[in-house]
């Protein structure tokens, strides 16, 4: 039975088993629901509420209370699981850590830079090989599954099952291998949904959920773009294998992501062995070369100096004398730099000129456990003024969130520059409130 949002939010100030208040509704689907709530410890935590209609209740609740002895750096944690019920219906229930957002949120507004998706994919990977190594599945990798939990990149953990495992009532996910109905969890169907993840962060575009009538073979093909820098493009491509038997294990993307200096090539007998000891060789013979180089240049200096009269350094002429034709540019762009990709383009990026906090009470200070975080996007005209402001990621709180928003549409930028004339841009602007103060993060994500 689908169950609208607002039939969730009708239940804010109930309590849960006699001790966990539903504080705020904070998001739900058909057939579970998630509020804000405490426990008896002082920490920011939320409560699942799942319909125990179609579900195994002593399987799930095991599943959770195993879920709930792990502990690894990067898994959410549970704390309580257990059967309730409201106004006659039977649900069960799992309080977690708070996470503040979660990757799907980000999606909408851009696609991750390739230092972020290696930020983000390696402890992923890490941690479902940790999983897979204990004899557990994930069954869930996907974007929203992915969070931040005080600016620590954590998985969900409520979704865990034993590899083999076949569990009733799971809805189907475009992050799915197509094996998944037949095989039931897996180490491998869960490695083809982080290679979906890895194209979907890369390329800003999620999976479809495919027509059941679509041919098992045709359903599994997923292209990856030729634009996906390496060595991400090759890592999704071995995730994405048709026959789970060929793809690359968490393991091996773990492992890969720590070798980037060697190009990553469908793996076969000895590529790595080999290229290692080429490295080594060539390291031991790089400073003696680049001395000599060096050693050259200053020769051809002082050659240059008694013949010529003296010419400012190629570095501190670029707005007045260029270099002469035979003496090349020495400086170039480093790979993914930020500061030098802008003027490649003709761009000049934005800067804030003037930026307004948020006006809270002390006393809604005081109430802060942790801290509330609070994602606004303003849209900024030609002249540096905020033209639309929207939330992002609201958090926990309306109060603190109306009053983000409230702050945003004041602040005023330098516009960027777009081939010499001033530019619209777009922003998200990043609230952190503390029982201290209020912090904020800008970050320009257009043009």
């Amino acid at each position: 039975m689908s169950t609208p949002a607002e039939f969730w939010k009708s239940w804010e100030g109930r309590v849960v088993d006699g001790k966990f208040p539903l504080m705020q509704w904070l998001g739900s689907s058909d057939h579970s629901a998630v509020f804000l709530t405490e426990r008896a410890r002082p920490q920011k935590v939320v409560i699942k509420l799942l319909r125990a209609e179609n579900l195994n209740e002593d399987a799930q609740l095991s599943r959770w209370a195993q879920a709930a002895r792990l502990s690894h750096l990067h898994l959410i944690r549970l704390f309580e699981s257990g059967r309730c019920t409201i106004d006659g219906t039977k649900f069960l229930y799992v309080v977690m850590e708070y996470a503040e957002e979660n990757l799907a949120e980000i999606l909408p507004l851009r696609a991750l830079a390739p230092a972020e998706v290696s930020e983000m994919l390696r402890p992923t990977a890490g941690t479902l090989a940790f999983l897979h190594e204990a004899g557990l599945a994930h069954g869930r990798v996907r974007p929203s599954n992915i969070m931040a939990v005080d600016n620590q990149l954590k998985i969900s953990a409520d979704g865990l099952g034993i590899i083999g495992e076949h569990i009733a009532g799971r809805a189907p996910s475009a992050y799915d291998a197509p094996e998944l109905a037949s095989t039931g969890l897996s180490s491998a169907a869960d490695v083809w949904s982080l290679g979906l993840t890895l194209v979907a962060v890369l390329t800003q575009n999620e999976p479809k959920l495919q027509n059941s009538n679509v041919k098992h073979g045709d359903q599994a093909r997923v292209f990856v773009p030729e634009t996906i820098p390496q060595p991400f493009r090759e890592i999704a491509r071995q995730c994405l294998q048709v026959d789970p038997q060929q793809r690359c294990t968490a393991t091996d993307v773990v492992t890969q992501l720590q070798t980037p200096k060697l190009k990553i090539e469908p793996r076969t007998s000895g590529n790595i062995a080999e290229a290692a000891p080429k490295e080594n060789f060539t390291s031991r013979f790089a400073i003696p070369i680049i001395v000599a180089a060096l050693f050259l240049l200053a020769w051809m200096g002082t050659k240059l100096m008694h013949h010529q009269p003296p010419v400012p350094l190629a570095e501190t002429q670029a707005t007045s004398t260029p270099p002469p034709a035979e003496i090349p540019a020495q400086k170039s762009p480093a790979p993914f730099s930020e500061s030098k990709t802008p003027a490649q383009k003709g761009i000049v990026r934005g800067s804030v000129l003037n930026q307004v906090l948020p006006d809270v009470s002390r006393n809604a200070q005081n109430t802060i456990t942790g801290h509330v975080k609070v994602s606004v996007q303003v849209s900024v005209d030609a002249s540096g003024n905020v033209s639309e402001a929207k939330l992002v990621s609201a958090g926990p709180s309306k109060y603190f969130a109306d009053h983000a928003l409230a702050a945003a549409r004041g602040w005023k930028f330098t516009p960027p520059q777009v081939d010499g004339e001033a530019a619209a841009s777009e922003w998200i602007l990043h609230f952190q409130y503390g029982r201290t103060g209020t912090q904020v993060s800008p970050s320009e994500t257009k043009p």
